[in-house]
């Protein structure tokens, strides 16, 4: 790998990152939403894969922008986030913890990718690219409506759960109590 010597090759290198990142993210949320019990976050997560989608083609409208390939660098990071999440995917809970596990493992994921995205923003302002400085803003603020959507899915799930556990009817595992997130739960 070229040693980085410039504030534009660091850049570059941020740019790579999240290429690799987002490219991992396209194939985790299939997985993501097929998990998910609550219809809610199954259209959620298959919403942000097309945002996904739009945030690699982004990343590939900036390489064009600075005379680059698109080039992945290996996130070690984003492959770490993911792999937790997998673990999560597994994981035999109720379904609404489930749900709520899940929404905690991909906002984690978000705030790896603000925190990336908040980064080589500025990297571009330096640099006085304002063109790639805007396409990156763009996706940092999906990448904020997406956290702030999550949070808001996740105080309905943990309103059910509460009610559910009052209710003592969280005893069960996820696979023994599957149900439709537009039922009410049934008070004893």
């Amino acid at each position: 790998m070229p040693k980085t010597v410039t504030l534009e090759d660091a850049f570059i290198e941020e740019i790579r990152d999240l290429y690799d990142a987002e490219k991992q993210i396209v194939k985790a949320l299939p997985k993501m939403a097929k998990a998910a019990s609550s219809g809610e976050l199954k259209n959620a997560f298959k919403e942000h894969l097309e945002q996904t989608k739009g945030h690699v083609q982004r990343l590939e409208q900036i390489f064009e922008l600075l005379g680059q390939k698109p080039r992945s660098k290996p996130c070690k990071g984003m492959r770490g986030l993911l792999e937790e999440g997998q673990e999560t995917i597994e994981e035999d809970q109720e379904e609404h913890l489930h749900d709520l596990s899940l929404i905690a493992a991909a906002q984690k994921v978000e705030h790896y990718e603000i925190s990336g995205y908040g980064t080589v923003r500025t990297f571009a302002q330096a640099l006085g690219n304002k063109r790639a400085a805007e396409l990156l803003d763009e996706t940092l603020k999906e990448e904020g409506e997406t956290d702030k959507k999550l949070t808001q899915i996740a105080k309905s799930l943990y309103k059910e759960a509460q009610r559910a556990e009052k209710s003592g009817s969280g005893n069960g595992a996820r696979s023994s109590s599957r149900r439709s997130r537009t039922e009410e739960p049934v008070e004893a």
